[in-house]
């Protein structure tokens, strides 16, 4: 993700009040995971949109087997 793009992180509905976060944010090339307590800098996690589809049914456990 480019350092110049501006994207809109959304916090995850699971974050709880200590500082455990994960942010996620689109571009409508790539969606992008972070962790809040990185305060905006590296790493990134990015995911087409197919593999993040994908990743979250895996963590779900409904993707098909």
């Amino acid at each position: 993700m480019s350092e110049n793009m501006h994207v809109t992180w959304r916090k995850s509905s699971y974050s709880d009040g200590t500082g455990n976060c994960v942010e996620v944010a689109s571009t409508g090339r790539v969606v992008a995971v972070r962790d809040t307590k990185q305060a905006g800098l590296d790493p990134l996690l990015e995911f087409t949109g197919p593999a993040w589809r994908r990743f979250l049914a895996e963590t779900k456990g409904d993707a098909p087997r």
